[in-house]
């Protein structure tokens, strides 16, 4: 790729479809079907493990090929900025790409191991027991002296000689394991390879690899590209499992949501009803006491105008003659 070439997937990468107003030269969006959603969320195992084919010839075997759908980084880009707002739900796709991919490495590893066990001299539990030894101590060399390097590399020179006494200690484990194993196995067939197959990538490790050769394999890209995609898998899984309670979640939490709106509802209705009452007993008190004075004035004024009775009239008259010393029966 030339410079121009890297400069302009730069560009892509960063700034999307739409950088320089280019937009016109894209006929497919990110929600595309012809897009891999799997390359948008970083982990295509076609590009994580391109290339691979060309470092070691047990990726020949399962070469898988360019992948079927579009990857663009301007399309990833664009992906990255909407799923800022928006979950457009590709983790799924993304774990069931993964889920096939690595249930198809998985399925090739134990027809490895079927093929070793019918090729390979069988061995007693206690020799294969001090074998399988000698393999995990290889393993941890190997792993322990590739970050070594990989620390040594970014400039950690401290962490770097701290792994390397690491890597001393467990070869001194190794040796003697070694020589365990030796011991049990019958002298002519402790020449013979002992292979065993990588759980991670299916490759095929001897148990009488150096220590150059087990580093080369734990630290380069086939064995940790494999590690990434199995990580990214576990990932996805998490993230969908957490998706999926809370979608389940959610009916019920609305559930819940609503019958506390109505309760709330309830009781605003209920101050509201109670609020009306309280008016309408003021307003009755009121009328109560605006009906009184009115109800005094009119029973004076039935007492003036009611008609007397004759019977008192005369015993008003008497009443009065006898103030004034008159007597009627005189007249």
């Amino acid at each position: 790729m030339s410079a121009k070439d890297q400069m302009r997937a730069m560009l892509d990468q960063l700034m999307g479809t739409t950088r320089d107003g280019e937009s016109s030269r894209y006929n497919v969006k990110f929600s595309d079907p012809k897009v891999c959603k799997s390359f948008l969320l970083g982990c295509c195992p076609h590009e994580i493990l391109a290339s691979t084919y060309h470092i070691t010839p047990q990726v020949a075997r399962m070469d898988i090929g360019e992948c079927v759908n579009i990857h663009d980084l301007a399309l990833r880009a664009d992906y990255e900025k909407a799923s800022e707002t928006k979950d457009y739900g590709y983790q799924v796709d993304a774990m069931d790409h993964l889920t096939t991919f690595v249930g198809e490495c998985d399925r090739k590893t134990e027809a490895a191991k079927k093929r070793l066990a019918e090729t390979q001299e069988e061995l007693s539990a206690e020799v294969a027991a001090k074998a399988q030894k000698v393999h995990l101590l290889a393993e941890q060399i190997g792993q322990k002296l590739a970050k070594a390097e990989q620390l040594g590399a970014e400039g950690f020179v401290d962490e770097s000689m701290k792994m390397m006494e690491e890597v001393e200690e467990f070869r001194k484990k190794k040796a003697a394991a070694e020589q365990e194993y030796r011991n049990a196995m019958p002298a002519s067939s402790y020449q013979q390879q002992k292979l065993r197959v990588c759980e991670v990538c299916s490759a095929y490790l001897g148990i009488h690899d150096n220590d150059r050769r087990l580093a080369d394999h734990f630290g380069g890209k086939l064995h940790l590209g494999f590690i990434k995609i199995r990580e990214k898998l576990a990932e996805l899984q998490v993230k969908v499992e957490e998706r999926r309670k809370q979608r389940h979640s959610q009916p019920a939490a609305d559930d819940r949501e609503k019958q506390r709106e109505r309760q709330r509802e309830r009781e605003r209705e209920d101050r509201e009803r109670e609020r009306e009452r309280e008016k309408e007993r003021r307003r009755e008190r009121r009328r109560s006491r605006d009906r009184s004075p009115e109800r005094s004035r009119d029973r004076r004024s039935d007492a003036r105008n009611r008609p007397r009775s004759p019977v008192s009239r005369n015993h008003r008259r008497r009443s009065s003659s006898r103030d004034s010393g008159i007597n009627p029966e005189n007249y």
